[in-house]
């Protein structure tokens, strides 16, 4: 391991500071980058696994890399898109060089950025779900999502998502509960005699 390589595990790092760009627009804190990059990389394989397609080793390096440029780049949120053009390439190319990864690690994201793999597209789907998947978590814990995004995101689902997994998963996480998984699995009712 070089210099370079643990220059580069520090970089990553920071992006555990850095907020969604989208964020800004709803006045409430939403998750950092490194966590969005993590819930992705398991939606994606969700997705791959329901579409029967894919190369789940690569699937995972896609998503783990697939926002790593916003350690340079920040994360533009839709109304910042329209004015800021990042050069993500260039930072994509600037934090891999030198590093051990560099080689196989902008291979990947220059897949990712072309969308034509299935691979590809798995991870675009999952990175555009875990929108939705923060928004519910947002809107149960009291805050109302202006129905003006609600019509926004109900675009993306017909539009932008490429599998029918992803659109179904999307219709799921409409009628979901976020907190189904917690009562379920506590311990008044996975342990009867807790208690007593």
């Amino acid at each position: 391991m070089t210099n370079r390589d643990l220059d580069f595990l520090y970089e990553i790092g920071t992006l555990k500071n850095m907020q969604r760009g989208w964020g800004q627009h709803i006045n409430q804190k939403v998750g950092s980058v490194l966590e969005h990059m993590y819930r992705v990389m398991w939606l994606a394989l969700m997705i791959a696994k329901m579409e029967k397609v894919g190369d789940e080793a690569k699937i995972i390096k896609m998503a783990m890399a697939h926002d790593l440029a916003e350690t340079r780049t920040s994360d533009l949120s839709y109304i910042q898109k329209v004015y800021v053009k990042a050069d993500e390439d260039r930072a994509e190319k600037d934090l891999f060089a030198g590093t051990m990864l560099e080689k196989v690690s902008l291979e990947t994201l220059e897949e990712y950025n072309k969308r034509e793999s299935i691979e590809a597209r798995i991870v675009k789907d999952a990175d555009n779900l875990d929108v939705d998947l923060e928004m519910k978590e947002i809107e149960a814990n009291g805050f109302k999502i202006p129905e003006e995004w609600n019509v926004f995101r109900k675009m993306i689902r017909a539009e932008k998502l490429y599998t029918e997994s992803a659109k179904k998963i999307w219709d799921e996480i409409q009628n979901s509960n976020i907190n189904d998984w917690h009562v379920k699995a506590n311990k008044w009712v996975k342990l009867p005699d807790a208690g007593k």
